[in-house]
């Protein structure tokens, strides 16, 4: 039976401590990535539209690396962004520089709002480990 494994970056134990939720739970060789948004490690958000989608995925990168993945690894993308989708082709561009090899499934979503006044989007996936690379 697989084990339920909580996986916590470095500086991200705050998350864990404070808000009571698990960056990613491994079961498996399934990741489960709770989202991720454009906050540093003080959990204050990042300044600028396109320095927060590169936050928001390098935070991504953070957790997907302590488990043992890449974004080679993710099969499934979900985003969901703040009010609308204007900011799309920008979010694109910083995507394809995380994203190179193999693409996910990806879903995106408008939303009112986050937990958080200033999130302009939340990065959500799974992702599968020791996938062959055909």
């Amino acid at each position: 039976m697989p084990k339920r494994e909580v996986i916590i970056p470095p500086g991200m134990e705050n998350i864990y401590d404070t808000y009571h939720y698990a960056p990613a739970i491994r079961v498996g060789n399934t990741l489960y990535l709770s989202g991720q948004v454009g906050r540093d490690e003080n959990l204050n958000v990042v300044e600028g539209v396109e320095a927060q989608f590169v936050q928001a995925f390098e935070n991504v990168g953070k957790v997907l690396h302590a488990a043992g993945a890449g974004f080679d690894d993710v099969v499934e993308l979900e985003t969901w962004f703040a009010d609308s989708m204007a900011d799309l082709t920008t979010f694109l561009s910083v995507k394809d520089r995380y994203f190179t090899n193999r693409y996910p499934t990806w879903t995106g979503f408008a939303v009112k709002g986050f937990s958080m006044p200033g999130i302009l989007v939340e990065i959500k996936c799974k992702a599968i480990l020791g996938l062959d690379a055909a």
